[in-house]
């Protein structure tokens, strides 16, 4: 595992000891950066018109598409910093 992957997924960790709930908007950001650093470019079809929350994140995560792992690893963390 390299440092970058060590300190995402302390990130990952730590963001579940906010002090509070992060907004909706937020928690979009902070699951499409997740997404596109695990997974990578969006591999879901899109979601039914009617379903709203799975629309809000499929945007979310669509919205990041061509990033790089690593550079999402890395605004991940950097997002979750700046959240405390």
């Amino acid at each position: 595992m390299t440092e970058l992957e060590t300190k995402f997924e302390e990130a990952k960790k730590r963001v579940l000891e906010l002090p509070g709930k992060p907004s909706n908007e937020k928690m979009l950001e902070l699951y499409a950066l997740n997404k596109q650093a695990t997974i990578g470019d969006i591999n879901a079809d899109k979601p039914a018109m009617f379903d709203f929350v799975a629309a809000a994140k499929y945007n979310a995560w669509n919205a990041k598409k061509g990033m790089a792992k690593e550079e999402a690893q890395q605004k991940y963390i950097d997002f979750v910093n700046s959240l405390f």
